[in-house]
């Protein structure tokens, strides 16, 4: 699986998921930080990659206008420190061991994914 780390999360989310044998690269490493989401959305589609993020924008199923259908996790946190959020973010490496997001939205929160299947 390929991932790619929006801007919004701490770097460890992106080694966590490098030690657990994964091909990632971050929004920061292509010098997108900052960008559109649509921007962010083409990329991910182009180069095949599940986004991980904060950005509840990606949480619309109905996709805002010019926001492409991509496949994505996102992490919703009722605390936004730095250790919950990596805390969620490794509560889900034995999921991703099991089954793929591809084609995929997941909602993860500490009690529950949603997982919903994109048109």
């Amino acid at each position: 699986m390929k991932f790619k780390i929006d801007e919004n999360l701490p770097v460890e989310v992106a080694d966590l998921r490098r030690d657990g044998g994964f091909n990632v690269d971050t929004v920061h490493d292509e010098r997108l930080i900052g960008e559109p989401d649509t921007s962010i959305a083409l990329a991910v589609a182009a180069e095949g990659r599940i986004l991980v993020t904060l950005d509840l924008d990606f949480a619309d199923i109905s996709r805002p206008p010019g926001l492409v259908a991509i496949s994505a996790i996102v992490l919703r946190s009722k605390a936004q420190d730095k250790h919950s959020i990596i805390e969620l973010a490794r509560m889900l490496l034995p999921l991703l061991r099991q089954r793929t997001p591809e084609r995929e939205l997941w909602i993860v929160q500490k009690e529950r994914i949603r997982i919903r299947p994109l048109a």
